[in-house]
């Protein structure tokens, strides 16, 4: 969990201190020019801020564009393009899973070799998810994804702030800022991180799909392990769901068959139904799925075109 202090303004000691605070050790860079167009997405913020719907997004974008887009993410080792029929989320992890559902995927320890797998492969253009600000020097376009509601927290690197990097270096080649969040969010962030930035702040939203349940006055047992499961969860509740509990796990936690037990036989006595987010269901053990509803979302840009400026 994040220290409370990191989303409340510097007090005097940190002001004063802050600026010293180093980040998050950087990633492998991608040293010389990729073979093919990469747009790197990412976040300067640690913890859950919408990357992998808008890495969806963006992927999907480029296909209706007519780019035959692949996307690259950090696995173990060299490039594997996933299946996620048959492959396990111990093995790969959630994220790409759910990703390679919409857009062919590779993980791989090197960018680079991810990249240059999947030009090989047949991609004429990459998107890098995680790429931003540390994985990736030579880039198409550098996005930036962030929460609207939590900003940049104090505006410091950790471990004084939430940021991976000192604010002003980790925005220095950034080309688009999203900010997803409800529109007094978007005023808000505007408001105090407008001044910080020197490109565009797309405005987006998460938008749940239409899955055909009724879910006004629906009893729902809800847990999710995602970075900010409370924006799930208020999401549910925009729906018109009644949140009987809602349950927050840790980013990616296994679900276990005796944590899905325990929640199963909740939800029983509480006569609601199990609801998860889309990307925890992809590491649902089997036997539970048939009883778990996930509920997916899909980031809608208040104006596509500086996004699409960007990927033309």
């Amino acid at each position: 969990m994040a220290p409370g202090f990191w989303y409340h303004p510097a007090g005097p000691l940190l002001r004063l201190i802050g600026p010293l605070a180093p980040g998050r050790k950087a990633g492998r860079r991608v040293a010389v020019a990729p073979p093919i167009p990469v747009i790197a997405v990412g976040s300067l913020s640690l913890g859950g801020t919408g990357k992998t719907p808008t890495v969806i997004a963006i992927a999907q974008r480029l296909a209706m564009q007519g780019s035959r887009a692949h996307v690259v993410t950090k696995g173990p080792g060299a490039p594997l393009m996933v299946d996620e029929r048959s492959l396990d989320p111990v093995e790969v992890g959630d994220e790409p899973l759910l990703i390679a559902a919409f857009a062919p995927t590779w993980v791989a320890a090197d960018p680079a070799e991810g990249i240059g797998a999947a030009a090989r492969a047949g991609a004429e253009v990459v998107v890098l998810d995680g790429g931003v600000p540390d994985a990736v020097a030579v880039a198409k376009a550098l996005i930036v994804v962030e929460d609207a509601v939590r900003g940049f927290g104090n505006g410091l690197a950790w471990p004084l702030g939430p940021l991976k990097r000192r604010l002003r270096a980790g925005l220095a080649e950034v080309d688009l800022v999203i900010a997803i969040g409800p529109d007094p969010a978007q005023a808000a962030f505007r408001a105090q991180w407008g001044a910080a930035l020197r490109c565009p702040i797309a405005p987006a939203h998460l938008a749940p799909l239409e899955t055909g349940l009724d879910w006004a006055g629906l009893d729902v047992l809800a847990f999710a392990g995602i970075g900010a499961p409370e924006r799930f969860f208020a999401t549910l509740k925009g729906l018109g769901a009644n949140l009987v509990r809602a349950q927050a796990l840790d980013d990616h936690q296994e679900l276990t068959p005796a944590l899905m037990a325990r929640l199963e036989h909740e939800a029983w006595a509480a006569n609601a139904q199990l609801v998860t987010t889309e990307k925890d269901a992809v590491r649902l053990p089997r036997a539970f799925r048939q009883n778990v509803v996930s509920l997916p979302v899909r980031l809608a840009l208040e104006d596509w075109a500086p996004l699409d400026a960007l990927l033309a």
